[in-house]
């Protein structure tokens, strides 16, 4: 398939007055196929709308060239012709002109898709066609197949990938057996090693001592239970940033109200019946206890189903009809697509309902999961041993608090990589469903039947790092969002900033002159002292710092690439305004 545009006014008048008789029978033809196109309208995004794939007038003789090139050229209009009905018309042309220049004269007046000035994605496609992905093509028309040639892998590419795959469940798994009620990666396990060599670990754990339907039955009314409050509570609706489709979606914002009635639902929810079990006597706390007692089959639920979500989201995103392919997930090959995420944006009610998968899960069934758990671990303290600990009840608060915090600014979620840039694979889904409430509860777990008995004036100096951190977390993004939204506003309008040629602004002042990643640097400060309320009797607490610490490095450099390719020269610059990526003067 071609496609033709016509350069001169009036929709190709009749050739002049030296036309042959053949000439005016093209004519002639081409009024008929005129006619057939009245009905569309002229504007040439209407006509690809409307899918005429295989109509075209033509006029094919020399006169109409000459003319063509005396009258002023007017806007093209665009249409279509069929491949087959070019070599009809070739049969047709003045017998005057030979099959060469007949072909010669088609070739110079047809445009092929490689060249066309429209996306690729504007044309209807045949139906034994597979769908081209919004982002399979760049504004030159270049195919899928060019741009995975020079497509740029992370996590070490698909070997990588396949690895971190493989290794995440066991980490999840590995971290509660590493420190149990009954045993403890420890200083005396360490100092026995060191003094005894090697000894026998416990054995690997057998599949029915972490799998229990009990558990997947917890797990699957979890996520029913946080897609009802999404739906159903009230939301305030805003768009995300615009699509390369030019489209914004719509988003449900009520995070933070389902983080409260998840909370009143939990301490006020269970009913109590009369011994007969036919009324509702009361209305009572869930046992969250048995959060601590299940640990490990939850951690396993949460694995298999974060992986059953990656295989259907995987195998959905090849579907018919306009799909939004991640450009991280369009790499061409099947085990990094699958952890990085093809689809940008999966909606399984439909691409105009506001129900977004990956945003989803992004903050309430992983974040809101980890205060429910971090109150399991409290709750299974206080009923084993009759007390709380401060340190117990700093981590709850001060994780709680980070929680509601992310939930509160729910919708600047909207701005960040993993809505606008990454797909929803692997990586998020197991993150946000596995890791995030099974490896970020690893404090308030180990402070269960381990707490170091820390003197208060070091529990005060904890609590007093944990508020620096927030505030330069919370104030750094807060004036990023408020200087996006309303730049003119008292709050930032003195604040420097870097105009690029792109038209964006790059602050330069304020939080954001102190260092490029300033809010990483709040929140690493966070982490680290939920820590160190565990004291210093085991490695494994640690892990969570260790692991965030690599995170949060990694984002960073993510961010520098992206932004360089995106500012060019423009970031050079801002890079030497803004010297530092976390701590002035030093990093």
């Amino acid at each position: 398939v071609y496609i033709k545009m016509s350069l001169t006014n009036d929709d190709q008048q009749p050739a002049g007055e030296n036309a042959s008789e053949d000439d005016s029978s093209i004519s002639v033809k081409n009024s008929i196929l005129r006619n057939r196109l009245s009905s569309i309208d002229e504007d040439s995004t209407t006509v690809f709308e409307k899918g005429k794939s295989h109509l075209e007038f033509a006029e094919d003789n020399s006169s109409e060239d000459q003319e063509a090139q005396k009258e002023p050229k007017s806007q093209g209009k665009f249409s279509y012709l069929a491949e087959e009905d070019a070599q009809e018309e070739k049969k047709k042309m003045d017998g005057k002109k030979t099959e060469k220049q007949s072909e010669e004269l088609f070739k110079d007046r047809m445009i092929s898709f490689d060249e066309s000035p429209v996306p690729l994605r504007s044309f209807p496609k045949p139906k034994h066609e597979r769908s081209v992905s919004f982002d399979e093509t760049d504004a030159k028309g270049k195919n899928s197949n060019e741009a995975i040639k020079s497509f740029e892998y992370e996590f070490n590419g698909p070997i990588g990938v396949t690895l971190t795959m493989i290794s995440l469940p066991v980490i999840v798994i590995g971290l509660f057996y590493s420190c149990t009620s009954d045993f403890c990666v420890d200083g005396k396990f360490i100092r026995s090693i060191i003094q005894r060599g090697p000894i026998q670990f416990p054995s690997a754990p057998s599949l029915s001592s972490i799998f229990s339907v009990e558990a997947f039955a917890i797990c699957a009314l979890w996520l029913a239970f946080q897609i009802f409050l999404e739906r159903n509570l009230p939301a305030e609706v805003k768009e995300g940033t615009v699509l390369s489709t030019g489209k914004r979606l719509k988003y449900r914002i009520n995070g933070h109200l389902a983080f409260w009635v998840t909370l009143l639902v939990l301490c006020h929810g269970m009913p109590e019946f009369e011994l007969q079990g036919r009324e509702i006597t009361s209305l009572s706390s869930f046992r969250l206890s048995v959060l601590y007692d299940r640990y490990v089959e939850l951690a396993f639920a949460a694995c298999i189903i974060s992986t059953i979500l990656s295989l259907l989201l995987y195998t959905f995103s090849f579907r018919k009809g306009e799909v939004l392919i991640a450009k991280p997930g369009n790499s061409g090959n099947v085990a990094y697509n699958f952890f990085m995420g093809r689809e940008l944006n999966p909606r399984p009610l439909g691409q105009r309902s506001t129900f977004d998968l990956k945003f989803f899960c992004e903050l309430r069934p992983g974040l809101i999961g980890w205060v429910i758990l971090n109150l399991g671990m409290l709750s299974k303290q206080a009923e084993k041993y009759a007390y709380v600990s401060p340190e117990m009840v700093s981590v709850v608060f001060c994780q709680g608090m980070y929680v509601w915090d992310a939930l509160f600014h729910e919708k600047s979620v909207l701005t960040t990589m993993d809505i606008t840039t990454d797909g929803f694979g692997y990586m998020l889904a197991f993150g946000d469903l596995a890791w995030v409430p099974f490896v970020y509860t690893l404090q308030t777990r180990y402070l269960v039947d381990r707490s170091p008995g820390l003197p208060l004036w070091y529990v005060a100096f904890l609590l007093m790092l944990h508020f620096l951190g927030y505030a330069l977390f919370r104030g750094s993004n807060s004036q990023k969002d408020k200087f996006r939204t309303d730049p003119d506003s008292l709050e930032v309008a003195h604040l420097e900033y870097l105009q690029t040629k792109r038209g964006t602004k790059l602050l330069i002042s304020g939080y954001w002159g102190a260092a490029r990643k300033i809010n990483y640097t709040g929140d690493y400060l966070m982490s680290l002292s939920w820590c160190l309320f565990c004291g210093f009797n085991s490695p494994v607490p640690y892990f969570y710092a260790l692991y965030f610490l690599v995170l949060l490095v990694h984002r960073a450099s993510r961010d520098d690439h992206i932004c360089s390719e995106k500012y060019g020269e423009d970031w050079k610059e801002y890079k030497r305004k803004v010297p530092y990526m976390f701590i002035p003067k030093l990093v």
